[in-house]
C-alpha cells in the first residue's frame, strides 16, 4: 500500500486519498447460509462447506462468572473471536468484493480493508464509486462499517495545509 501511494507525490496535480474501512464486530457478523453459497461459488468440496456451517451454526454458548452461570444460547451466526478459523473464513466471506486499477484499488488483510487511489487533476469520482460499491456490498453481506473508525488520510506533498478527515 506505502509503495503504491508514494509512487507519484512528486507529479503536478497528483495526490493520494486512502479510506482506512473498519468493520464492527467482523467475524461475528459472518452470515453462514451466505457463506455457504460464496464457497460453493468457488468450487469447495461440499463435504468442508457442510463441515463450516456446522462449525459457525449451533453452537452453545453461556457465560460463567465465578459459580454463576448463564442460560445457555444457540448462536447462528458468526466466527468465535480468537479462534484460528475466523480471520480465515471472513478473508473468505469478503473475497468477492475484488477491485484494482491503476489509480484505484483495493487493499485488505483479514478484517481491515483500505481503498487506495492516486488522484491526478481532481478526478476524484472512481474513488468514490470505490467507496460506494464497497457500502453497497457491506450492506448485501451483513458486515457493517463501525464508522467512527474509518477513516481517511490524503497524502499531498504540494498542499502545505495537509488535510485529515474522518
Amino acid at each position: 500500500m506505502l509503495h503504491r501511494a508514494l509512487s507519484h507525490p512528486e507529479e503536478l496535480g497528483v495526490y493520494v486519498r486512502i479510506m482506512f474501512f473498519d468493520f464492527s464486530s467482523a467475524f461475528n457478523t459472518i452470515q453462514p447460509t451466505i457463506l455457504k453459497y460464496k464457497l460453493t461459488e468457488m468450487g469447495v468440496d461440499p463435504a468442508c462447506v457442510s463441515w463450516i456451517a456446522d462449525y459457525l451454526t449451533g453452537r452453545p454458548q453461556f457465560v460463567r462468572l465465578g459459580n454463576c452461570v448463564s442460560g445457555t444460547l444457540m448462536s447462528s451466526t458468526g466466527a468465535l473471536q480468537g479462534t484460528v478459523l475466523a480471520p480465515f473464513l471472513f478473508t473468505l466471506y469478503t473475497s468477492d468484493f475484488r477491485y484494482s486499477t491503476e489509480p484505484c484499488h483495493r487493499q485488505k488483510y483479514s478484517d481491515d480493508t483500505a481503498i487506495v487511489a492516486c488522484i491526478r487533476n481532481g478526478q476524484e469520482a472512481e474513488y468514490r464509486d470505490l467507496i460506494r460499491a464497497l457500502s453497497d456490498w457491506s450492506h448485501k453481506n451483513c458486515p457493517h462499517f463501525n464508522t467512527s473508525k474509518t477513516k481517511e488520510m490524503v497524502i499531498d506533498p504540494v498542499d502545505p495545509n495537509p488535510l485529515f478527515s474522518q
